[in-house]
């Protein structure tokens, strides 16, 4: 099955335009020879790069994409016009296979970073290249080469510096919509993200950081249950995991079960997940105190495991600006500006 994140496509690259024959026919000027211009070259298939663009998408009904041929070569020497390249453009973080081997191609993580994907043919001579002594007049030219052809499938793994995390419902698009300008759908049940949405965090001093949210992640999802592993692999380039705790969780025993649950997943997946580094906002502090558990046991208990814990409310917005300020401590320098990196476990 083929989502905004990962898409088929077939690209072509120009055919060659033919070489022309030709002679040179001017008054007083016999027998003036062979005079026939080279074809054009044809066009490229190239993919780029483009910041504005966060999902693939724009391709899921256009999965055809050819560059012009080249034009024909004509009389007196003229060569044709080279086609145009096709250019696709897609996000930073899209990886690009050749679906018949499944081989990586490309790994496009840079603005406007481009490669060429498949090089247009070359056009043919004419017959002006082909006379020799003995063969004045040839009557013959290449035809020009042929463009290539080659299906694709473009995977997206989002490059976003902050992935959200948590049990379904726990308040995570609440807490993106609060924090950015992103509007994912809210409601009050479990699985309202059914895909990942991305914000952008902006700082007083103008500094900014791209935030993901991933949908809810359940025990048992190493067995596809829930939505299964589909969207992990946009937070394995993230620097930063915000593990969303939901106060008004009722644990079965271990009062940190639903932190462990999500971290267990993670290791599943992927070992290197679960070690990335992890700020825990225990959300919806809002709530009334019965029927919840206790913020300063749970905040003890994470300390415990080297975590950073920060209460908040993303409904009410208690406690988000420490959050942003804990973000911009870990992120930047506030002396120079520049960017630092999150610290490390246990050091908070």
């Amino acid at each position: 099955m083929y989502t905004f994140d990962e898409i088929l496509i077939k690209t072509r690259s120009g055919d060659g335009g033919r070489g022309c024959v030709s002679f040179r026919r001017e008054k007083y000027i016999p027998r003036g020879g062979p005079d026939g211009g080279d074809g054009g070259n044809g066009g490229d298939a190239i993919i780029r790069t483009n910041k504005r663009l966060h999902t693939l998408k724009d391709y899921s009904s256009r999965k055809y994409f050819r560059a012009q041929n080249g034009q024909p070569g004509a009389g007196k020497k003229r060569s044709g016009k080279n086609g145009k390249d096709v250019v696709i453009e897609v996000p930073l973080g899209t990886i690009v296979h050749d679906y018949a081997t499944n081989e990586i191609i490309a790994d496009l993580t840079q603005e406007n970073q481009e490669v060429a994907i498949l090089s247009g043919g070359k056009g043919g001579k004419g017959n002006r290249h082909f006379a020799t002594s003995t063969n004045r007049a040839p009557r013959m030219a290449q035809p020009g080469e042929p463009g290539q052809e080659i299906e694709l499938r473009l995977s997206l793994k989002y490059l976003a510096d902050i992935g959200l995390i948590g049990l379904p419902n726990a308040g995570k698009s609440t807490l993106l919509s609060r924090l950015t300008m992103a509007r994912p759908r809210v409601d009050g049940y479990p699985f309202t993200t059914l895909t990942p949405n991305l914000g952008i965090i902006t700082f007083d001093d103008g500094e900014t950081l791209t935030i993901a949210d991933i949908p809810g992640l359940i025990e048992g999802a190493s067995d596809g249950r829930g939505l299964g592993y589909r969207f992990l692999k946009h937070i394995e380039r993230t620097k930063l995991l915000l593990h969303l705790i939901d106060i008004t969780f009722v644990p079965q025993g271990d009062p940190l079960e639903d932190y462990h649950t999500v971290s267990r997943e993670l290791r599943k997946f992927d070992s290197s997940l679960d070690q990335k580094e992890r700020m825990v906002l225990i959300n919806k502090i809002d709530t009334c105190a019965e029927g919840r558990r206790d913020v300063g046991l749970l905040k003890k208990a994470l300390h415990g495991l080297g975590e950073e814990v920060v209460p908040v409310s993303a409904l009410t917005g208690e406690g988000l600006d420490v959050l942003r300020e804990a973000l911009s401590r870990r992120f930047f320098d506030a002396e120079t500006g520049a960017e630092k990196g999150p610290i490390k476990k246990g050091t908070a």
